[in-house]
């Protein structure tokens, strides 16, 4: 199945130049180019790639401060001349970095990486336009917290609690802070999945060992991790409701 690209690099040269070496690859078609953030963040919603190419040193925003306005992230190969910036600054849940030059060997291995990413993975082009209001437990977010970057599939997070106008994700044994308020992620999370248990936690369904009775005909939720979570009395009518047949 043919994948969908879109070039993000403030240089012409180098955009031009990785488009070249890019038609080797019949199996990747780039929808378009980007020469700085502000420009990626209109296209990338509105074209749906399934990779992006991004450069991480731009001006007036790097990559990693693209990547943290997105909603949802597309698969990601780094493009850079920073070598020791770039297996620094992120994790490797990225699906490649290159280095400028880019050599062409490496390229090649970067493709293959995206060709044998599971279906499953790849945003289908049915339901695009629904895709950009609701997210998916497929779907990866970019979570940054300091000088600390991870790419999260949405199945992976158990847990979010607000924080004030944050919100602390928990996966993994991570529990980064995200400039993002419970609410506005409330929005955003398929409901089938994520459940708002009470004012401060939304809870993934899927991450639940155990319920228990609580206090004042409420629940308590055991999650995956440990944590313990209550689910006020009016919401665990609901849950009851969900979760029966």
């Amino acid at each position: 199945m043919k994948k969908t690209a879109i070039i993000i690099d403030d240089e012409r040269l180098a955009r031009a130049e990785l488009r070249k070496m890019l038609s080797d690859y019949p199996e990747v078609e780039i929808l378009g180019e980007a020469a700085n953030a502000d420009e990626a963040l209109v296209l990338i919603p509105e074209l749906n790639p399934d990779l992006i190419f991004l450069d991480i040193q731009m001006p007036v925003k790097t990559g990693f401060e693209l990547l943290e306005e997105l909603d949802k992230v597309p698969s990601v190969i780094f493009t850079t001349a920073f070598n020791d910036f770039a297996i620094k600054a992120f994790e490797v849940n990225a699906l490649d970095y290159l280095l400028k030059p880019i050599d062409p060997k490496r390229l090649s291995d970067a493709i293959q990486k995206l060709l044998l990413l599971d279906e499953k993975d790849i945003h289908a082009a049915d339901g695009r336009y629904e895709s950009r209001h609701i997210l998916t437990e497929s779907d990866q977010v970019f979570v940054k917290d300091g000088e600390k970057c991870w790419f999260v599939k949405l199945s992976e997070i158990r847990l979010f609690e607000s924080v004030g106008n944050y919100a602390r994700v928990f996966f993994s044994t991570n529990k980064p802070l995200i400039l993002k308020s419970l609410n506005s992620l409330e929005e955003r999370l398929d409901t089938r999945i994520f459940f708002r248990a009470n004012r401060k936690h939304i809870v993934n369904l899927r991450m639940i060992e155990k319920v228990e009775p609580f206090f004042n005909g409420g629940l308590l939720l055991e999650i995956k991790g440990g944590e313990k979570i209550e689910v006020s009395r009016r919401q665990a009518v609901r849950f009851k409701e969900m979760m029966s047949l």
